[in-house]
């Protein structure tokens, strides 16, 4: 596999905290990497670096093959949490200036500004200053200046923040638009709903420490606790009982002759044979298996390190 970034062994320290404690992590080239942790765990920090707006103490960044340089800079794209235009200079004026920043002479920069806001519906907003927007509508301009110079590297920290529903998914189909043409994105963030739908691969990082890294698939079935969800119909009150007796049930509704629950196998007792069983007491509506959610899964990751 390709990667397009790599950090190795990358430490970061404060006076007396530690930011980043011998990180590594490698990102593919052209996929969605989620970084995830709680407030204060190194993300930002890690951002920080491959933005070099900071430096590690010790270790090395790789930026597509390369020990990062300040040459990478042009390839990178970067929305904040906390937004960076002016409020009080008119929005096409600004972008163009932000672009030539990027290297971008003003020709080619007013015409890829022309194309992304008639692509987002924006036309109108080229001679307003950015105090006469609402906040969602700046978030779409910080969006264009971000991406406006085609970078190799997007990242992205909290880029729904300020977005309603509607135009959370116009960007979010923006950023996949972005993968499928071969940009790799990495993507922060606390709704951890965007993560699970968005990225490819996830890295949790806490007290500094990465605690868990690989494809979003791989980390849920990781955690699962082998817990099935089970719609049951035909099935006699005294098969139920029996059930109840040999295994944990949880969630036990009845609605006329149909029985819904989840059953927790032991290590010793496989889903074929449960299913087995109850294929041989009743009529099987449903029977799968519950994998948790990125959200209970970066709980107990946390938690459990916490212990």
């Amino acid at each position: 596999m390709d990667y397009f970034i790599v950090a190795e062994n990358v430490t970061r320290t404060y006076e007396d905290k530690i930011a980043l404690d011998n990180f590594n992590i490698k990102i593919p080239k052209g996929s969605i990497y989620g970084i995830l942790g709680p407030n204060g765990a190194g993300k930002t920090t890690f951002i920080r670096i491959i933005n070099q707006i900071t430096k590690p103490d010790s270790g090395t960044i790789y930026f597509n093959g390369e020990p990062l340089q300040p040459k990478h800079i042009s390839h990178i794209g970067y929305m904040p949490e906390e937004r960076g235009l002016y409020k009080n200079m008119k929005i096409g004026e600004q972008a163009i200036y932000l672009a030539q920043l990027k290297g971008m002479n003003k020709t080619e920069a007013k015409a890829r500004l022309e194309y992304w806001f008639d692509k987002l519906k924006i036309e109108k907003w080229w001679n307003k200053k950015l105090s006469e927007l609402s906040k969602g509508m700046a978030q779409k301009i910080q969006f264009v200046v971000t991406v406006l110079h085609n970078p190799e590297l997007l990242i992205f920290d909290e880029p729904f923040s300020g977005f309603d529903p509607v135009n959370a998914n116009l960007i979010r189909d923006e950023i996949l638009e972005l993968k499928e043409k071969g940009t790799t994105i990495l993507f922060s963030s606390h709704r951890m709903e965007s993560v699970e739908e968005l990225c490819d691969y996830v890295a949790l990082i806490h007290n500094s420490k990465k605690i868990l890294d690989g494809s979003v698939k791989d980390i849920r079935h990781k955690f699962k606790q082998g817990k099935f969800n089970i719609r049951i119909t035909d099935i006699q009150s005294h098969d139920i009982e029996h059930l109840l007796s040999n295994h944990t049930i949880e969630n036990l509704i009845k609605m006329d002759n149909e029985y819904s629950f989840s059953i927790k196998l032991s290590d010793l007792k496989s889903s074929k044979s449960l299913l087995s069983e109850l294929s041989s007491k009743g009529t099987i509506l449903s029977f799968y298996e519950e994998i948790p959610s990125m959200n209970e899964v970066f709980i107990n990751a946390v938690n459990s390190k916490n212990l």
